[in-house]
């Protein structure tokens, strides 16, 4: 049904602008919730470019805290997985569960690191090396990261969520009138290609879920206020559907981005089987969350109307 409804308007788009251009789209989109970068910062951030080894004001540095990502603030290492490897570059031996993205290099040789949130380049990640237990080295450019310490105050500051139910027009259609959320855009995660389309995505071979992903101010709402909604705006009972829309890519799942979030959307779904429900709602790490098309985003608010396959349906 909603592959009809677009079936015009994708036309339309082919007929006005190149791949290229769809792609700048998106990008430009994005960006209105990032941080402003410096030409020093977005060469390398945006355009993968690396630092001059021994350069880097987090290299030698060691102090208690959290590193985050300079372009959208989302955590990403902490100081306690952090190690001197000599190499010229802040060295860390694990990651903050969710938050960073691995990726092979085109040329086959190395291993890409980048934001999960928002996909600033970092460096790359080595294996087996014998550094440190893990046999991990996450060399990581210091100019993509902030360090905040752990005697700074704590700030209320914007966090994340991820959910698939199905169209993911009408999970953001809810999503975006809770309290306490900021922007909600709708996407792609869960597969195995680069940069999927909306075509893509519907040939159902490329593994993606259609998903939300949920940007909130943790003074106003918290992420199991979000989650309930989730559960409560979709059937997470159907298995690769909700209502009218089939397929793969209509599937329930919560994509976590920590413990805290896996542990919280767990203990929802227990509350649910033991009310009845057979739930099918998976629970997975977040992997890249790739950015719909244009024309995705704010489905209803421009075109009127209301969700055809999702409504509100108190359960807890």
């Amino acid at each position: 049904m909603k592959r009809l409804m677009n079936v015009l308007l994708i036309t339309m788009i082919a007929l006005t602008s190149c791949a290229q251009g769809g792609k700048n789209m998106k990008t430009d989109k994005e960006s209105r919730y990032y941080r402003p970068l410096t030409k020093a910062e977005e060469r390398v951030i945006v355009h993968k470019g690396t630092e001059a080894p021994f350069t880097g004001e987090y290299d030698d540095f060691y102090e208690d805290g959290v590193y985050v990502c300079k372009r959208c603030g989302a955590e990403l290492y902490r100081s306690s997985d952090k190690f001197d490897a000599g190499c010229g570059w802040p060295a860390f031996d694990d990651e903050i569960p969710g938050a960073v993205t691995r990726t092979t290099d085109p040329d086959g040789m190395r291993t890409e690191i980048t934001c999960s949130n928002c996909g600033a380049h970092l460096g790359h990640v080595f294996l087996n090396e014998g550094f440190t237990d893990k046999n991990t080295r996450h060399c990581v450019n210091s100019i993509s990261m902030e360090f905040i310490p752990a005697s700074a105050p704590k700030k209320a500051k914007q966090d994340t969520a991820i959910f698939a139910g199905g169209c993911f027009w009408g999970v953001e259609y809810y999503m975006e009138q809770a309290p306490g959320v900021l922007n909600v855009e709708s996407g792609y995660i869960d597969g195995h290609t680069d940069d999927p389309s909306y075509e893509d995505v519907c040939s159902h071979t490329t593994g993606y879920a259609e998903a939300v992903r949920v940007a909130f101010d943790p003074s106003k709402t918290d992420y199991e206020t979000l989650a309930r909604l989730f559960f409560e705006i979709h059937d997470p009972t159907q298995v690769d559907r909700q209502g009218p829309d089939i397929g793969d890519q209509y599937r329930s799942a919560v994509f976590y981005k920590n413990e805290d979030q896996k542990k919280t959307a767990e203990k929802l779904i227990s509350l649910l089987e033991q009310k009845g429900y057979n739930v099918a709602t998976e629970v997975k790490p977040a992997s890249k969350f790739w950015t719909a098309e244009e024309y995705h985003q704010n489905h209803y608010v421009r075109k009127g109307g209301t969700p055809y396959c999702h409504k509100y349906t108190k359960r807890f």
